[in-house]
């Protein structure tokens, strides 16, 4: 079903319970409180900090195969082109990286081999994958909205891409939205519960997300996504 859904809307809303129940196919998640715990210690964002908008987040970068491991790579910037990021776009970011411990645990490890088994379904004739992996928290203050799509609604040039929801604490609306080239929305949803899951085929469709406000002003809020793009690998 999710791989139709991918296939024909190329989008899809997975549910937390859904979601859980597909990746406990691959193994218990026993870590994920300290998965979870981990948004607590992301670095600011130094690049987005300089338009005046507020996101912490970490980086890493992964391999794998249509089957077998998939390998964590030597830590490198995040690039991406102009053509997709008319905002940040043709800078090679340097972000921290994710923690040893996060990227070696059960639930990090299982997202990934979830969806590389998923979007190699898709894509067989992909030998290799280029992996992505953004931990990122959005932070909503009473006097600036959070932006968890600051670029507006885009594509990320990649070929798929996972959106999961880690924890939303006081805040309103992210509600994501899929597009076509025209701008016609074809699809919207907001990821409200942990595990709440959104999957694009990317080279189909466009995505943002709403900015997201403080319910309490005088408390702290954010919006915590785990975020994996896969594309294929350039052949040697």
């Amino acid at each position: 079903m999710l791989d139709l859904a991918l296939q024909e809307d190329h989008f899809a809303f997975v549910g937390a319970g859904v979601m859980r129940a597909l990746l406990e196919r691959y193994r218990p998640l026993e870590d994920w409180q300290g998965f979870a715990d981990s948004w607590n210690d992301l670095a600011a964002d130094p690049y987005l900090a300089r338009v005046g908008l507020h996101r912490r987040r970490r980086h890493a970068v992964f391999a794998a195969g249509a089957q077998g491991p998939v390998r964590r790579q030597p830590h490198q910037p995040h690039y991406q082109s102009r053509d997709y990021n008319n905002l940040q776009g043709g800078i090679a970011r340097e972000f921290q990286p994710i923690e040893d411990r996060i990227a070696e645990g059960a639930s990090l490890r299982t997202v990934l081999e979830f969806s590389r088994d998923l979007f190699a379904g898709l894509s067989p004739q992909t030998p290799q994958w280029r992996i992505e992996v953004h931990q990122f928290r959005i932070e909503a203050r009473a006097d600036a909205a959070g932006q968890p799509t600051p670029e507006g609604v885009h594509r990320d040039g990649v070929d798929y891409v996972l959106v999961l929801l880690i924890d939303r604490h006081n805040i309103s609306s992210g509600t994501t939205s899929f597009h076509l080239a025209d701008g016609t929305e074809i699809g919207s949803f907001t990821l409200t519960r942990p595990l709440d899951a959104a999957l694009a085929a990317d080279r189909h469709v466009y995505h943002g997300v709403t900015a997201v406000a403080p319910l309490d002003p005088d408390r702290p809020a954010w919006r915590d996504v785990l975020v994996v793009t896969f594309v294929a690998a350039p052949q040697a």
